[in-house]
C-alpha cells in the first residue's frame, strides 16, 4: 500500500475524473487488506483517507474492493487488472439466471448499476432456481448493453453515474450458493466499509470548518460539536475493526454491528453537514467548487444509509436480545 499522504494526493488529483479513479483502482484495489484478516482497521483507514480527498475515488474504490473481498470469501479469483462493481439493488422485475448444460446465462435488466458502462466486470445478483444468487459477469461481453434512461442528474458524485444494464443471454459464473450473498459474514463487513468512506467525506468538511471558521467563541462551539461527531464515528469504526478481526462479528452479531456503525457514521456526517454549512454560510456553497462538491457528494453518498428503517431494525434486534 502507498503511504496515506501519497494516496490522498493521488485521490485529490483524480477529483471527479472517473478515468483517473479507475486507473487508481486498477493500481491499488488489490492491495487493500481483506476484512477479517487482522488488518481491517487498515482497510477502513485507506477508504477514509481516500474519501477525505475525493468521495468520487472512494466510491469507485470501495465497490471494487468489496467485489474482490466477496470473491475471496467465495474462494474465487478476480480477473487481474479488471475493474469491478457490485450490483445488488433490487428494483423492477428481477434479473433472471437461466441454466442449461452449457452453463448459466443472465436475462433481463439490472437497475442501479453504478458505472455499469465503464467497468470491466461485476458481481450481480439475480433470481435463480431456489432464490437469489450472486454471479460474476464480464461487462465487456457484447450481450451486455446499457438501458436508455432519463439521465443521471445528481449534483453529488456527478461522474459516478448509475444506469440500468440489459443482459441478453449473458454468460455468468455463480459466486456462492442460493442466498449466500446476504448470509455470509462479509455482507455486514462490506456495509461498514461504505461507512468508512462516509467518514472520510465527513473529515473533509471538518477540515473546511477549521480552515475557514472564525476562532471565536461561536467558532469554538461549532468545532466542538463537529469534533464530538467525528470522534464518535472514529471510535465506532475502530471498535468494528477489532470485533471483526477477533471473530466476534458473525451472524446476528455482525448484522447488529454493521447497523450500529453505519448509523453512527451517518449521524456524524449529517451533524457535520449541518454545522459546517450553517457556520460557513452560502458563499462557499456558491463560489467554491471544492467545498460545494464535498457537500453535494457527501449528502448523496450518505443517503445509502437507510435512516429510520435501519434504526428500526437495530431497535428490533435490541428487543430480541433483551428477551
Amino acid at each position: 500500500m502507498p503511504s496515506s499522504t501519497s494516496l490522498a494526493q493521488a485521490a485529490a488529483e483524480a477529483g471527479e475524473d472517473v478515468d483517473a479513479a479507475l486507473a487508481l483502482v486498477r493500481e491499488l484495489g488489490h492491495a487493500l487488506p481483506l476484512p477479517g484478516d487482522g488488518r481491517t482497521q487498515c482497510r477502513w483507514d485507506t477508504l477514509s483517507t481516500t474519501g477525505r480527498a475525493s468521495l468520487t475515488v472512494a466510491r469507485v474504490l470501495e465497490a471494487h474492493a468489496d467485489a474482490l473481498a466477496i470473491l475471496a470469501e467465495a474462494g474465487q479469483a478476480a480477473e487481474v487488472g479488471a475493474t469491478y462493481g457490485v450490483f445488488a439493488a433490487e428494483a423492477g422485475d428481477p434479473l433472471r439466471a437461466e441454466s442449461d448444460p452449457s452453463g448459466v446465462r443472465l436475462v433481463g435488466v439490472k437497475h442501479w448499476c453504478s458505472l455499469g458502462s465503464r467497468l470491466d466486470a461485476a458481481l450481480v445478483t439475480a433470481q435463480a432456481s431456489g432464490g437469489r444468487q450472486l454471479f460474476h459477469v464480464d461487462l465487456r461481453h457484447p450481450s451486455v448493453q446499457p438501458e436508455p434512461t432519463a439521465g443521471w442528474v445528481a449534483r453529488g458524485l456527478r461522474s459516478v453515474t448509475s444506469t440500468g444494464l440489459r443482459f441478453r443471454d449473458t454468460p455468468a459464473r455463480p459466486v456462492g450458493g442460493i442466498d449466500w450473498y446476504l448470509t455470509r459474514p462479509g455482507f455486514s463487513w462490506g456495509g461498514i466499509g461504505v461507512a468508512a468512506c462516509w467518514h472520510g467525506g465527513t473529515l473533509a468538511l471538518r477540515d473546511q470548518l477549521l480552515k475557514r471558521a472564525r476562532p471565536d467563541q461561536l467558532g469554538a462551539l461549532q468545532a466542538g460539536n463537529v469534533d464530538v461527531a467525528v470522534h464518535g464515528a472514529e471510535v465506532a469504526l475502530a471498535h468494528a475493526a477489532t470485533l471483526i478481526d477477533s471473530g466476534r462479528a458473525h451472524g446476528a452479531e455482525g448484522d447488529i454491528l454493521a447497523l450500529r456503525t453505519r448509523a453512527m457514521a451517518a449521524a456524524a456526517a449529517d451533524t457535520v453537514l449541518a454545522v459546517v454549512t450553517r457556520a460557513l454560510g452560502p458563499a462557499p456553497l456558491a463560489f467554491d467548487e471544492e467545498f460545494a462538491r464535498q457537500v453535494a457528494d457527501l449528502q448523496l453518498y450518505v443517503r445509502q444509509h437507510h435512516g429510520e428503517r435501519d434504526l428500526a431494525a437495530l431497535g428490533a434486534a435490541a428487543f430480541g436480545a433483551e428477551r
